[in-house]
């Protein structure tokens, strides 16, 4: 099957301030965590005023993008040609003693904030067995999956497990990662 090409929206920086707005007012990130993402290239608007999250590949090439809708009507769905198999988004941008894996990349910076020394990774929805995540395994690092507390967060974290016993279930205290930031 032909995969077809990756097509990054284009930022549009008249729609910023709405995105900055969404992530620090209704999702409850902190301000200073969007603006390091924006500086680094890893956040930015589109013309719909999305939220564009890069996925990044581990030589940090952008290989997909988490989109979420801003607006009054929620929406979220990935840029065009996006392939979630070679990457993931990530915060911080290097790797940590620790690694949790989320569903999307709000919940990354969600989980992060709650615990600050861990590397958390979105997989862009949840998957059992991204092709990166057993080179990530043979490099020590113990990896937990943060899954939504959902039964599809519980399937996959299990299915998880039984590829790979190393990696251990960390479960949201609330639905998700975003709503534990903001209860």
């Amino acid at each position: 099957m032909l995969r077809s090409p990756l097509r990054l929206p284009g930022p549009c920086p008249r729609h910023l301030e709405q995105v900055r707005h969404y992530l620090v007012r209704v999702r409850r990130l902190p301000a200073a965590l969007i603006e390091a993402l924006i500086h680094l290239g890893s956040l930015y608007a589109d013309a719909h005023a999305n939220a564009v999250f890069l996925l990044r590949d581990p030589q940090q090439r952008p290989v997909g993008a988490e989109l979420r809708g801003t607006t009054r009507r929620p929406w979220h769905g990935m840029a065009p040609g996006s392939c979630k198999d070679q990457g993931y988004f990530n915060w911080p941008d290097i790797p940590q003693p620790v690694c949790i894996l989320c569903e999307s990349a709000i919940d990354a910076l969600s989980c992060w904030f709650l615990h600050p020394h861990a590397w958390c990774l979105s997989t862009a929805g949840a998957r059992s067995n991204p092709p990166w995540l057993s080179p990530l395994l043979q490099t020590g690092v113990p990896v937990y999956c943060g899954y939504d507390a959902d039964p599809v967060g519980d399937t996959l974290a299990q299915l998880i497990r039984s590829l790979h016993p190393s990696v251990q279930r960390l479960r949201p205290p609330c639905k998700d990662w975003n709503d534990a930031l903001r209860a």
